[in-house]
């Protein structure tokens, strides 16, 4: 019986089905692309693949694929969360030692198991030295490649892996005060669109603006404290501290996307009456604010403080609709 389960959203979906079919007759790819939308999924859906390969129907002991001895992780680390090529395979936390590990002979089973974390942070060094696995990966061994922005590696390692991609498993997420943050920025949308017709409504309009991104900073920080609360506990306990570092920042990344595509959908939500009856301001308004915050997105994958990039949009937002 599996120790993981897959995320329950995506239990029985056509990707899932196919992997699942592919293990039990032994024929899962060597090397999978694991993509989506944010990291958080994408780990469960790679620990629940290691599950069924390092934990085969009539194991004795199963062991949770992040404690299994055959089950190797590579993340991130430092304060660039870069993917080290390392100068030799005794480097720590570099892809030389994830290599050498790979290459051991497997201690409990038949099967290795070797998940890259966030593989777009490797460098091209990295990315080379990575390559030669996947050209000739070792016996009994699979390859988890996970990443939410796959066009950032190599042509020639997406190329080598089969990719899947999976959608967020919590579509509904609402951390604490997030549903009444959404509630007020579309009340803030409402009045601008009313009309923003003195000086009092516009200063009204832009302190506003300022109490959402303050309000969002002290949701997101929450959201990412309760969530690295859980999550620390499961991790490996010869973890060194930036690898720790790093896991609770992509953590926060993930979580700050998840916000921002909240965002997108109060957004859309609010304009569907309007575009509903065929209104070309709403239009013309909902496209440039869509545009608006993928450009803010944008900056965050490029690591801009989240405060700032919705600061942008808000303000950037507020012209677009007062001026609809």
């Amino acid at each position: 019986m599996a120790v993981v389960s897959w995320p329950e959203s995506l239990a029985g979906t056509p990707a899932v089905s196919v992997i699942e079919r592919a293990i039990e007759r032994g024929r899962l790819s060597h090397s999978l692309l694991i993509t989506g939308d944010e990291l958080e999924t994408l780990t469960a859906v790679a620990l629940a693949i290691a599950d069924r390969l390092l934990n085969p129907p009539g194991t004795a002991t199963p062991f949770p694929p992040e404690q299994h001895p055959d089950c190797f992780a590579l993340r991130p680390s430092g304060k660039m969360r870069q993917i080290k090529a390392g100068e030799n395979a005794r480097d720590t936390g570099t892809m030389r030692e994830f290599i050498r590990k790979l290459a051991v002979s497997a201690a409990a089973g038949g099967q290795k198991v070797g998940i890259v974390y966030e593989a777009d942070r490797m460098n091209v060094a990295t990315s080379n030295v990575f390559l030669k696995t996947l050209e000739e990966p070792p016996a009994h061994t699979t390859l988890l490649v996970l990443t939410t922005r796959p066009y950032a590696l190599l042509p020639t390692i997406r190329s080598r892996c089969l990719t899947f991609r999976f959608p967020s498993a919590d579509v509904g997420y609402t951390p604490d005060g997030w549903s009444a943050w959404l509630t007020d920025y579309q009340e803030w949308l409402a009045r601008l669109t009313a009309g923003v017709g003195d000086r009092k409504a516009a200063a009204d309009s832009v302190m506003a603006v300022y109490g959402l991104v303050s309000r969002f900073g002290a949701i997101l920080d929450a959201a990412t404290e309760a969530a690295w609360q859980q999550q620390k506990d499961r991790l490996p306990a010869d973890l060194e501290d930036d690898e720790k570092v790093a896991i609770e920042t992509g953590l926060a990344n993930g979580l700050r996307l998840r916000l921002f595509a909240g965002i997108e959908s109060a957004t859309r939500s609010f304009a569907l009456p309007a575009l509903e009856q065929g209104d070309e301001a709403t239009r013309r308004a909902f496209t440039q604010a869509i545009d608006r915050l993928e450009h803010a997105v944008g900056l965050l994958r490029v690591n801009l403080n989240e405060s700032a990039a919705l600061e942008d949009f808000l303000l950037q937002s507020l012209r677009i609709w007062a001026k609809r």
